[in-house]
């Protein structure tokens, strides 16, 4: 399908972000090809998924993540900030994720780093994809070129990308500098002629974050290979089935 749908954080638009609740609706869409997920580690090293370095904003407990185990992270309430419909939703393990999503949907492992914090990440979240056999069904991204540097130096098989708010002249220089094939850029940073230089340096853009179907339809104009990705998947399925039906109109009025 043209301009695959990366659910943001899960179908963070009708479930709590990064939550086991909005992954199974976007793994339950048959639609939906991938899945973008914020990975951290816990105080006792397991890989967790979410967002904040602050437990405040998505969760009932207080502090930073790094500062709880796994089974602590695990016994908070994760969803009732949302809705009281899904109280009792806690932090997953990227585990639990992989193993959901294995042959359903594709993942793109956001790595929550500074350069300082966490300095095991990467070793940990690459041990749990090689453990799942999921190197053909990840890409692996972060805003720190560090960590994908030292992901590249671990390994040359799983793919990597780098997330940035803004273009640069350098920017795919830097990318082929990291061994990085994909690139998740905010979306109002890309246009014509950029889509056009990434297409020539085989590096697969992803837009974030859109919710505005009218911006939706017109990333769509930029290529179809652009993925697009969004809280709300069923506004991309709005869009690009619209797109996808009218295409069909006009060959159909051709032939």
């Amino acid at each position: 399908m043209r301009n695959p749908c990366v659910a943001h954080r899960g179908w963070s638009g009708r479930a709590p972000e990064n939550t086991m609740a909005a992954f199974q609706l976007a793994i339950e869409a048959k639609d939906v090809e991938w899945i973008e997920c914020d990975v951290q580690l816990s105080r006792d090293g397991v890989p967790v998924v979410i967002h904040d370095y602050n437990l405040r904003r998505t969760t009932n407990g207080r502090g930073d993540v790094r500062s709880w185990t796994a089974a602590e992270l695990a016994s908070l309430d994760a969803g009732g900030w949302f809705s009281p419909q899904f109280k009792g939703e806690s932090i997953p393990t990227l585990e639990e994720l992989l193993i959901a999503a294995a042959g359903r949907c594709k993942l793109n492992i956001e790595l929550k780093t500074d350069g300082v914090r966490y300095p095991s990440l990467e070793e940990k979240v690459l041990q749990l994809i090689r453990e799942h056999h999921a190197e053909a069904d990840v890409v692996i991204t972060s805003f720190h070129a560090g960590a994908l540097h030292k992901l590249r130096g671990l390994t040359s098989v799983v793919r990597t990308g780098l997330i940035v708010d803004g273009w640069r002249s350098t920017l795919i220089e830097e990318l082929e500098g990291l061994g990085a094939d994909f690139l998740s850029i905010g979306y109002s940073k890309l246009n014509g002629e950029r889509m056009e230089q990434l297409k020539e340096a085989g590096i697969q853009p992803m837009a974030w974050t859109v919710n505005d179907k009218r911006l939706i339809r017109k990333l769509t104009l930029l290529g179809p290979e652009l993925l697009i990705c969004t809280n709300y998947p069923d506004r991309w399925k709005e869009v690009v089935g619209q797109e996808r039906v009218s295409g069909t109109m006009s060959l159909l009025k051709g032939w």
